[in-house]
């Protein structure tokens, strides 16, 4: 009866040991498995982020094709649309000098075609042609050269208005393709600029270094 005690004792003990093996193995396979998974999801992870970095956010070709071709577009693209009333004021008032230069050239281009063919007794005052002519400009109809002055001043105030209208619309494609090429710029924590004195043994003097770390 004792030596079946003993077996009995002995065998309760063996149950007991093999029940703790597996329950430290299983809480190991639980362990690895987590790790296993948390490693595969920072991979993930970490190849997502350099896939996003890659990736550019904006096209500066779409920007400034936009841009090109309906001013503030490009802006819009780049989500920066308190500009767009800015290059519609610059480009509208280009336009509108232009307009006005050319509307006046007009009026003292004939006017001064009107006073040449009457001193060159081709037409007459009270003529058609001369009716035609605005009120303002025929009180110095008798003085073609001053027409032709006032008709050369409104050319090139035209011209210049023509140079300023193409460099504002310029401007505004520059602008949208500039910051598009900035919208994908990684500037995150990874990158630091630190200002700091040192010493340079070649030339024997100090100074101010500027250090880029990349980590």
């Amino acid at each position: 009866m004792l030596l079946q005690f003993r077996y009995i004792t002995l065998l309760f003990f063996c149950l007991q040991s093999l029940y703790a093996t597996a329950q430290i193995d299983t809480s190991v396979m639980e362990k690895s498995k987590d790790t296993i998974i948390n490693e595969n999801s920072r991979a993930i992870s970490t190849d997502k982020i350099k896939e996003d970095r890659l990736m550019p956010l904006h096209s500066p070709r779409k920007a400034a094709l936009r841009s090109a071709i309906l001013p503030g577009w490009g802006q819009a693209y780049n989500k920066q649309y308190w500009k767009i009333p800015i290059v519609y004021a610059a480009i509208g008032t280009t336009a509108g000098f232009f307009i006005y230069n050319l509307t006046n050239y007009n009026r003292v281009k004939y006017a001064y075609t009107v006073a040449y063919n009457i001193q060159n007794k081709l037409d007459v005052i009270g003529s058609p042609a001369y009716n035609a002519v605005d009120d303002d400009l025929k009180p110095i109809i008798g003085f073609p050269e001053a027409l032709r002055t006032y008709r050369n001043s409104f050319r090139q105030n035209m011209d210049y208005s023509a140079l300023f209208f193409i460099l504002a619309w310029g401007l505004n494609v520059a602008d949208a393709t500039v910051f598009a090429h900035l919208k994908s710029f990684d500037v995150d924590d990874n990158l630091s600029l630190k200002i700091s004195p040192g010493y340079s043994p070649s030339a024997n003097t100090t100074g101010v270094s500027l250090l880029v770390y990349i980590k």
